[in-house]
């Protein structure tokens, strides 16, 4: 069976503010009242989707709190992570549940990053695929965000999201 590499960003497991937060139109930026709920969905979504041997690139925003990292170990794939402005722990405290960690990925003319990188980098890459914004997008198809509320709250193939730009 081929490996499949899937992209995802902004999990916050454990964090109960996330499931109040509001997009800007208003609704709710997670479906989920408690972070328990939210945590519970969003794991079986995860493997129902990644199996144990494809690879899953977490673009970063993992957990709020140290203690939830480890919801990690619960979740299907070889996961590589793309550290987050809220993940702020030790190496100690990822390394368990990631086999590489990283502060941006360059990847067949893509950068992956957590937080959108400078337009002055179009020159080098034919895409930024980010998390950290969220229900939000940029208004500049060079930027895919590939932040749970827009993947359906599930790692997405890395594939799709390039074909993305294919399409433009």
């Amino acid at each position: 069976m081929q490996v499949r590499t899937f992209v995802v960003a902004d999990t916050h497991w454990g964090h109960q503010r996330v499931c109040e937060f509001s997009a800007k139109h208003g609704d709710k930026l997670r479906p989920w009242d408690t972070a328990e709920e939210m945590d519970e969905a969003m794991i079986q979504l995860w493997n129902e989707t990644v199996r144990p041997r494809d690879k899953v690139i977490h673009l970063g925003d993992v957990a709020m709190r140290k203690e939830h990292v480890a919801t990690m170990g619960k979740l299907n794939g070889r996961k590589i992570l793309v550290k987050g402005n809220h993940d702020s722990f030790d190496l100690a405290t990822y390394a368990p549940h990631f086999y590489d960690i990283a502060g941006c990925i360059s990847q067949d003319r893509f950068i992956l990053s957590h937080i959108p990188v400078s337009d002055h980098q179009k020159y080098r890459y034919r895409g930024n695929i980010h998390g950290h914004l969220h229900s939000e997008s940029l208004p500049d198809p060079w930027y895919q965000c590939v932040s749970v509320e827009q993947t359906g709250f599930k790692p997405i193939l890395l594939e799709e999201v390039k074909a993305r730009y294919d399409a433009l």
